[in-house]
């Protein structure tokens, strides 16, 4: 089968023939209709982690928004059927460990992050590996297209997770999203979902329209404006729940800067090697207005059925953030333009 390796850090991605998958006892291979092209990818090829320990594994096939049709089976499923259509998520339990039988699947003890891992190659390729698939596979609904999952990947599930589980929003609370990207754009339609009113930050005004367009009702271009002034101006107060969606000193510093008292950040973009993940923060006056500092990691598996009921009823369209769909040869062109943000909202692999 043919696959998009990562050879050199930096260096575009070979897309070569490689070795077809074949299932564990409780995996199943699947069958890639549809990939998402995501910055985690992007810190992924450029090497990014060494200080988390974190680091990609060169000669790996990178990618982890993958949803397609199962086409092996391993012989101790039993959930899962050759046919089924199914979503991917990149944090993978084991379905065993407390973490797991507790609901916290994406703090597995003994997890796989699917594209990052040796463990778990990835699904820039035509067909992918699917570990512990009885917790893990999740079924799609009728009539939901594999592009629209995709797009739904990492990012929506981990914008959700974080707004919904972890800051626990709540209608008619501010929210701002700093980095329209794709994960941000997401934390966008999700918090509009929610029912909050949301304030998007960016440094491009193309990214502040798809913003708007995904269910932002303010938007701040950190370009022209002092962001957590203009939040400030905005709301009155500041923001009760702030999201960084890109992983800067500077954004991760507006994010708090723009709550108001006993708000609650979350923290999703990875840092780059700029900050080697460590950002200085205003300690003293978070504890004086008991601010929250909340990380967060994706979304248990267990509960992704509530992001795909939310897809099914129509409540999210992560479609509409589709800027372009792309063949498995120019996925290491557009990997290399995340480098310059010059990406088009979420762009998605497809076969």
């Amino acid at each position: 089968m043919r696959a998009a390796v990562l050879r050199e850090y930096g260096e575009p991605l070979d897309v070569t023939g490689v070795a077809e998958p074949d299932p564990e006892p409780h995996g199943v291979v699947v069958d890639v209709e549809a990939c998402g092209i995501c910055r985690s990818d992007w810190h992924a090829w450029q090497g990014h982690g060494e200080w988390a320990d974190d680091r990609v594994p060169t000669d790996f096939v990178l990618g982890h928004e993958p949803a397609g049709t199962v086409v092996a089976v391993g012989d101790r499923v039993r959930s899962v059927t050759e046919g089924d259509r199914v979503a991917v998520p990149f944090n993978l339990g084991c379905g065993a460990c407390s973490e797991c039988l507790s609901g916290h699947g994406n703090t597995c003890l003994d997890g796989r992050a699917l594209g990052f891992e040796r463990a778990a190659p990835g699904a820039f390729a035509e067909r992918v590996h699917l570990p512990y698939a009885d917790y893990n596979a999740m079924r799609l609904p009728e009539g939901v297209a594999a592009r629209d999952v995709a797009a739904l990947g990492c990012r929506f599930m981990t914008a959700y997770h974080a707004l919904e589980h972890r800051a626990v929003v709540g209608a008619g609370e501010w929210v701002a999203v700093h980095g329209c990207g794709g994960v941000g754009l997401s934390a966008v339609h999700v918090a509009d979902a929610l029912g909050a009113r949301v304030i998007a930050v960016d440094v491009d005004d193309g990214a502040l329209e798809r913003a708007s367009a995904a269910g932002a009702d303010e938007t701040v271009n950190g370009r022209e404006m002092v962001v957590p002034d203009a939040i400030e101006a905005i709301t009155g107060r500041g923001a009760h729940v702030s999201l960084d969606a890109l992983g800067r000193a500077e954004t991760c510093r507006n994010s708090v800067d723009c709550l108001r008292e006993r708000g609650t950040h979350v923290q999703v973009g990875l840092t780059t090697d700029a900050e080697k993940g460590e950002v200085s923060l205003p300690t003293d006056a978070m504890t004086r207005w008991e601010v929250d500092f909340l990380g967060s990691r994706g979304m248990p598996p267990t509960r992704y059925d509530e992001l795909l009921g939310l897809l099914e009823a129509g409540d999210l369209d992560p479609g509409v953030l589709v800027g372009r769909e792309v063949g498995l040869d120019e996925v290491p062109e557009r990997l290399a333009a995340m480098t310059t943000y010059d990406t088009e909202g979420v762009e998605v692999l497809t076969f």
